[in-house]
């Protein structure tokens, strides 16, 4: 059903209301009926002007859709123009690498290998002294080594001169500044002495290329002195030969070296028996070179005093052994005499033969204190093994340097010590040989003189 047909019912509709009431109330119905004509009215007239504003919005979309269609059809020849370029150019393309390949031939080949080659020798320049003087050159081969893209011929010249290089520099000596970690942590740039690609030390510390390749760091502890004065004279020397501490191992060996314990660590391993070993002994030498200080000053004293025997004196044991003699030879026999005179010399006795025991005891004592030690040691490595097992070896350390350190403590002081003793012992006995010499000869002159003077009586 249309709208105008509906309007005309509505209409027919509202007449018959209208003629209905017109019967009664004619005034109200006519007014009634003039607003329902004038709201039809109204109606339809905005009712066309919707028709009108769409009949030209369709037309206006219309407009635009054929231009939507126009511009896309536009844009798919230009898809379809460079689809077929680029589909040309990857024919082009993959024309060109097969051409490159067969080109190449094994050049390639050549390749890879400077590729590999380049890859295997970074890290061994990297460990290289010579590397801290020229650390560009890691970059050069890591761009061979990295790059998927064949290397160029300036950069296989730079791997060939990298490899010339270092070997030219393995033979020989140079000086150059350098960044150097010291223990502490701290950075400084000074200079550096470089002996081919096996040492480098600056001043009179050696020097190691840290884990990493990374620049020149300092020992944590230097060698001996007298390696580190070698290396301050070779840093100082400007022409001719000079000696100097070479690791092949480039820094290695040095490394395990230096980590070696000291004097001074050795002895605080061998714990509490090493302190009473080392003290015990450093008394038992302390008399002993006393004691023998005293009997060479005796000695030489006992050779003056037999230059003059006519003229005793009491400074040495002869001199006071023949001041009795002289005393006595005129008021006793020969029997109480000799008695006075070995008297006189068992006086001396115990001076010349002083600490001796005391030596000898420490002799004895050495090694068993170092087998104390040694005890001690096996017990604490045990009392590890026990608590940690024996997978590791270090932790035994400790106990297995004690029980050594006091076994070779005990002997390092027992071994001198019996060597001191015996030319203690030696001399002390060459004394008190002269003085019995002299004391028997002086009582058999006595004797002597008392039988030529009965015979001539």
């Amino acid at each position: 059903m249309s709208a105008r047909t509906v309007r005309l019912s509505l209409a027919l509709l509202l007449g018959l209301v209208t003629t209905a009431h017109a019967q009664t109330t004619p005034t109200g119905l006519d007014a009634l009926l003039n607003q329902v004509r004038e709201s039809a009215q109204q109606t339809s007239k905005i009712n066309q002007e919707r028709e009108q504003r769409f009949i030209k919005n369709k037309a206006e979309q219309a407009a635009l859709l054929q231009k939507a269609e126009a511009e896309r059809a536009g844009v798919e020849a230009r898809v379809a123009g460079v689809k077929g370029r680029f589909d040309a150019n990857q024919r082009d393309i993959a024309a060109l690498k097969a051409q490159l390949t067969a080109r190449s031939g094994d050049f390639v080949q050549v390749y890879a290998a400077a590729r590999t080659a380049a890859a295997d020798l970074t890290p061994v320049l990297a460990e290289s002294f010579v590397n801290a003087q020229f650390p560009q050159r890691i970059a050069k081969l890591d761009a061979i080594a990295k790059n998927p893209a064949l290397p160029s011929i300036n950069q296989l010249e730079a791997f060939w001169y990298t490899l010339q290089q270092e070997m030219t520099e393995q033979g020989k000596s140079a000086r150059f500044k350098a960044e150097v970690v010291n223990p502490l942590g701290t950075k400084s740039t000074v200079d550096v002495v470089r002996v081919g690609a096996f040492t480098a030390f600056a001043g009179r510390d050696y020097l190691v290329v840290p884990e990493g390749g990374t620049g020149l760091s300092a020992l944590s502890r230097q060698p001996a002195r007298s390696d580190r004065a070698l290396a301050e004279d070779f840093s100082e020397a400007t022409s001719g030969l000079a000696p100097i501490l070479i690791d092949p191992t480039r820094g290695g060996l040095l490394a395990l070296q230096v980590e070696r314990p000291g004097f001074e660590e050795r002895i605080h391993q061998g714990g509490w028996p090493g302190y009473v070993i080392i003290f015990v002994g450093l008394l038992a030498a302390v008399v002993a070179i006393y004691q023998l200080q005293f009997l060479l000053r005796i000695d030489a004293s006992v050779k003056r005093q037999l230059a003059t025997p006519a003229q005793p004196r009491d400074d040495n044991p002869l001199g006071r052994v023949l001041q009795v003699f002289k005393n006595d030879v005129e008021k006793h026999d020969p029997e109480v005499l000799e008695l006075r005179l070995s008297e006189a010399v068992l006086k001396e006795t115990p001076d010349i033969e002083r600490f001796q025991q005391f030596i000898r005891l420490v002799i004895a004592a050495g090694p068993l204190l170092g087998l104390l030690g040694t005890v001690a040691g096996m017990i604490e490595t045990f009392q590890v093994i026990t608590e940690a097992g024996s997978s590791d070896p270090k932790l035994m350390a400790g106990g297995i340097s004690k029980a050594m350190i006091a076994t070779v403590l005990g002997l390092g002081i027992a071994i001198p010590l019996l060597f001191i003793n015996a030319i203690l012992a030696s001399r002390s006995r060459a004394i008190i040989q002269v003085l019995d010499e002299q004391s028997a000869g002086l009582l058999a002159e006595r004797i002597e003189s008392q039988q030529e003077g009965a015979l001539r009586a």
